[in-house]
Parts: C-alpha cells; sequence; structure tokens
C-alpha cells in the first residue's frame, strides 16, 4: 500500500499567501517562500502552489515567485493558475514545479490535458476540479475562474473524463468545505475513488487532526491537502502524522 501523503497548499494573489472561507474573504498569511521553506523543515510530503487570481486576471502564474519557492523546497511541487497551454505548463515546469495543475483552461479545452499528457507524461498533469453540492440537481457542480462562475458539468463525471484525457492526478476541492474547518466533504471523495483509478487529493474543510484520519479511511483518497490548520499553527504535519500512524494509516 502507498503512504498517504499530508500535502499543505498556497494559495497565492500576487505574490502573497492569502487564506479566506469558501473562496472569498481572503486574509494576507505571508510570504510563499518563507511558508515554504518552513514546509519542507516540517515534512511535508509535497506543496501545492495556486496563483488564485491568475485565472480571473487573465494572466499568467508568477514564474518568478514560483522559481523561489523551488529553490527551497525538495519535495514535489505542484503548480496551478493560469496555465492555457503546454508552453505555460512547460515554463513551470522550467520554473521548479514538478506537476502542473489545471482547471478553468482544462473546462474551455478539455484537449489541453492530452497535449500536456503526450508531452510531459500523465504524472506531470493534474485535473484540479473546484465542487460545489447542488441541492436542486442533487449532484456536485464544477466551478472556474477561481470558484466565481458556475459550470454545467457534473464534478464526477468530469473527473472520470478528465482521466480518460490523460490526467495523472485529481486535486479535488470542496467549495461547500473550503476554509470552514468542519472536516472533509467525504460524500464527495466517496464518489470520486470509486469512479477513477488515479490518485485523488482531497481539499477544503480541514480542521483538526481526526480529520485526515477520517478522509483517508472513508473515502481511501490518496493525499489530503490542508491550509488554514498548517499556516496559522494549529496542527503541524508532525502532530498530523503522529496521530495518522497511531490510527494504522501509513504515512512516509
Amino acid at each position: 500500500m502507498l503512504a498517504k501523503r499530508i500535502i499543505p497548499c498556497l494559495d497565492v494573489d500576487h505574490g502573497r499567501v492569502k487564506k479566506g472561507v469558501n473562496f472569498v474573504n481572503l486574509q494576507d498569511v505571508g510570504d510563499p517562500t518563507e511558508i515554504a521553506a518552513a514546509y519542507q523543515q516540517q515534512g511535508a510530503d509535497e506543496l501545492v502552489f495556486l496563483d488564485i487570481t491568475a485565472t480571473n486576471e487573465k494572466r499568467k502564474a508568477i514564474v518568478e515567485t514560483i522559481e523561489k519557492v523551488a529553490s527551497q523546497v525538495f519535495m514535489p511541487l505542484t503548480v496551478g493558475g493560469g496555465i492555457h497551454s503546454v508552453d505555460d505548463m512547460q515554463n513551470l515546469l522550467k520554473a521548479g514545479a514538478d506537476k502542473t495543475a489545471v482547471n478553468s483552461a482544462a473546462v474551455s479545452n478539455p484537449q489541453l490535458i492530452t497535449a500536456g499528457a503526450e508531452k510531459f507524461g500523465a504524472q506531470c498533469v493534474v485535473l484540479a476540479i473546484d465542487a460545489k453540492w447542488n441541492p436542486e440537481s442533487g449532484q456536485y457542480d464544477v466551478y472556474v475562474n477561481g470558484g466565481r462562475q458556475r459550470t454545467n458539468l457534473n464534478a464526477i463525471e468530469w473527473a472520470k473524463k478528465g482521466v480518460a484525457l490523460g490526467a495523472g492526478e485529481l486535486l479535488v476541492t470542496s467549495m461547500d468545505k473550503d476554509g470552514t474547518k468542519s472536516g472533509y466533504d467525504i460524500n464527495l471523495y466517496k464518489q470520486l475513488t470509486a469512479a477513477v483509478n488515479v490518485p485523488v487529493i482531497a481539499s477544503g474543510g480541514c480542521g483538526q487532526l481526526g480529520d485526515f484520519a477520517e478522509v483517508f479511511d472513508q473515502a481511501d483518497v490518496d493525499g489530503a491537502l490542508a491550509a488554514s490548520v498548517f499556516h496559522f499553527g494549529e496542527l503541524t504535519i508532525a502532530d498530523v502524522k503522529t496521530d495518522l500512524r497511531k490510527d494504522g494509516v501509513i504515512v512516509r
């Protein structure tokens, strides 16, 4: 059995790490390079860097910032935000990213997933999905542009299509849970892991130690991403791994 991954996330807005609730009311957390270095020391398994306003502002991710972050970390680095082409992917990989995460651009141009996977390998292409429960339709809807725009896509079906097109991993954020610290959306991740055969990273809602064990045990995800609880020192990576080992979860 593969070890489960504990993954901090840097939501970056114009070179600063920000964090909000349900994708709004962002507050400044600090410098991404300094925060990345701290997570390297703590023993994080991976780091996700998302330029959260690049797509909405129609600009590319800040390559210089990514180069600085990459110089501080030796764990895998996934970068997303403002990726519109294979060239954009290549620029980020050259800057130090190990994987590129596509969201809005993949919805508007699904073949971008295939093109990236063919050029760099499926392991370098992560399909990021922002999902929100729709009680009227009884499904999870896909949102784009930093959670600002709802699409008519069913998140589970889109995940399956994305994998068929070549995505090697899914990074799925529950918009309902984001920043609430009320636990991961177990129902969402159960559906996802049953639907696809690639690694699934759960994101959104982590608030306490038990949330990690719950999502690994009940939804069988491959990694759990968190931001607020790590950024504000409520938990450390070591805290999480120690607790998971007690619960019999295999971690690095």
